[in-house]
């Protein structure tokens, strides 16, 4: 493929020309950046994605500064959906690293406007601001979700008494106020199934299923899920803090929270839902509880998780409990319709 002439200060070639070898000083500087910013190792992402890109099977560019690797960005294909999965430039003589990000977009979107059989455009990028490529995403074609990512400090939460709480009643698998009908148990591979079904009846109709498409089938769901257990793309997932909430005589999945490791003394909320009918009763609040304990208890500091900025249910659940803004990002969605315009 031809180099893309952004501007006169940089360049963009095909991400397949290059090597993981030529790529991993720009990506070993993408994951301090994520160190720094949202306390995440992202080394074990890093490792995959060059994997992958040795192989030569990603979509993508790479920006070149008089040669030198400054910039990438990649992109995958799930049926008629793209998913933009990251975009990182840094290091540029004369630009900023937001704006070398810029001149690796403005090909991507070009390219996925023109690539037959893709109707949907999905993109997260947490390490920028909010607003910070809303002129890219712009028009009526584009829609943004302002997201939060929200972080606790597990050592100064003294409004629930973690570590009394983690004293008395370590092993306990009841959920004290809410309840003896319902019973804790930590998550399991056969569980995938059930938190499946649960995670596409609580986004029936929220806006997080139109930031993510996996959310309105069963299907996705239970892909979703799998990405989360199985990929290091949102931590490295911990069962042993991960607990699933079931009604004790009828096996019913009321509630459930899924963990990750993202750092040596960090985790990351990568689910948390209640069904419907188990709702108002402080289903969410406990697990949250529950999580905190067992990751206190394993010596962890604080732990993290994004919510989208409009579910103001839950913003003021996590704000309750403890949980401060840390970022604050965008997700991005080229609706289906835009193939059509």
């Amino acid at each position: 493929m031809a180099s893309v002439p952004i501007a006169s200060e940089i360049e963009v070639l095909d991400v397949r020309h290059f090597s993981a070898r030529q790529l991993r000083p720009l990506l070993e500087r993408e994951a301090d950046a994520w160190r720094d910013r949202l306390r995440w190792d992202y080394s074990s992402s890093t490792e995959l994605l060059l994997q992958y890109l040795e192989s030569r099977i990603l979509t993508g560019f790479v920006a070149l500064d008089r040669g030198r690797v400054c910039g990438y960005t990649f992109c995958v294909y799930e049926g008629t959906k793209a998913v933009i999965g990251d975009a990182f430039a840094a290091g540029h003589r004369t630009m900023s690293d937001a704006d070398a990000t810029r001149s690796l977009l403005v090909p991507m979107l070009e390219m996925l406007r023109h690539t037959p059989g893709v109707d949907r455009v999905e993109a997260q990028l947490l390490l920028f601001n909010a607003g910070e490529f809303a002129d890219l995403f712009a028009g009526p074609e584009f829609t943004l979700y302002p997201r939060l990512f929200l972080e606790c400090d597990l050592g100064g939460h003294d409004p629930t008494k973690l570590r009394d709480a983690l004293a008395a009643d370590a092993v306990a698998t009841d959920l004290s106020g809410v309840g003896p009908e319902l019973a804790l148990s930590l998550w399991t591979p056969v569980d995938y199934q059930t938190a499946a079904e649960l995670v596409h009846a609580c986004y029936v109709g929220h806006a997080d299923a139109q930031i993510n498409d996996q959310y309105r089938s069963l299907h996705g769901s239970l892909r979703f899920l799998h990405n989360i257990v199985r990929f290091p793309g949102c931590g490295v997932f911990e069962p042993g803090f991960s607990w699933m909430l079931r009604e004790r005589r009828s096996g019913v999945l009321a509630g459930m929270v899924l963990c990750s490791r993202v750092g040596e003394k960090v985790a990351h909320i990568t689910q948390l839902c209640v069904a419907q009918a188990y709702r108002g009763r402080g289903l969410g609040r406990a697990l949250l509880e529950r999580s905190a304990r067992s990751l206190l208890g394993a010596g962890f500091e604080a732990i993290t998780l994004t919510v989208t900025e409009g579910n103001l249910q839950a913003v003021r659940l996590y704000k309750r409990f403890g949980f401060t803004l840390r970022h604050r990002f965008d997700a991005m969605v080229l609706e289906p319709q835009f193939k059509r315009r």
